[in-house]
């Protein structure tokens, strides 16, 4: 058995499907701001997002966000979200399946481009207990600076009965 890597230089190689998605590969961590849909109120927050593979054909991803302070400091923990991204069935496709703490389950398709991810759910079912949502779109994109590369992200999220309108964005360092 293969254990999960974020490594591409240890475990095991890549599945060839993945090619597209092998930008993604490893833990990345950074600070960010949201908009609460159904207040408009901002918020600061950190997070730090993991790729790993085991070899097959599809990516875990796991993600943690905390609150900050306009100074940076933390606040308390706040989202936490996991699942799989996966190849689709044409080689530019992509699907992933995620689900929250928040008790939302969602299946995203979309495509690969150049460095550059789009997804857009395609079903969106909440826990009994859990908030309506509609549905989310994502945009992530690696992108050169002076300061190394980023991943950066940006989310539109469409609460119940309302219509997309921007909600996080954030700029992430490889860790």
């Amino acid at each position: 058995m293969q254990p999960d890597t974020t490594d591409l230089r240890s475990g095991a190689p890549l599945h060839d499907a993945l090619l597209a998605l092998l930008p993604l590969v490893g833990v990345w961590s950074g600070t960010g701001e949201g908009v609460v849909a159904s207040t408009g109120a901002r918020f600061r927050y950190g997070q730090r997002l993991a790729f790993s593979h085991d070899g097959r054909p599809f990516l875990a991803y796991e993600a943690r966000a905390w609150l900050l302070d306009e100074d940076g400091a933390v606040l308390r923990q706040a989202w936490r979200e996991s699942g799989f991204w996966r190849p689709g069935a044409g080689p530019d496709d992509l699907e992933a399946v995620i689900a929250s703490n928040t008790g939302q389950s969602l299946l995203y398709t979309g495509t690969a481009g150049d460095r550059r991810w789009e997804i857009a759910t395609a079903v969106a079912t909440p826990a009994p207990t859990a908030r309506v949502v509609d549905g989310e779109r994502r945009l992530y994109g690696l992108v050169a600076g002076e300061d190394g590369e980023r991943l950066v992200y940006a989310t539109e999220l469409a609460p119940g009965g309302q219509p997309f309108a921007p909600h996080l964005n954030a700029r992430l360092a490889r860790a």
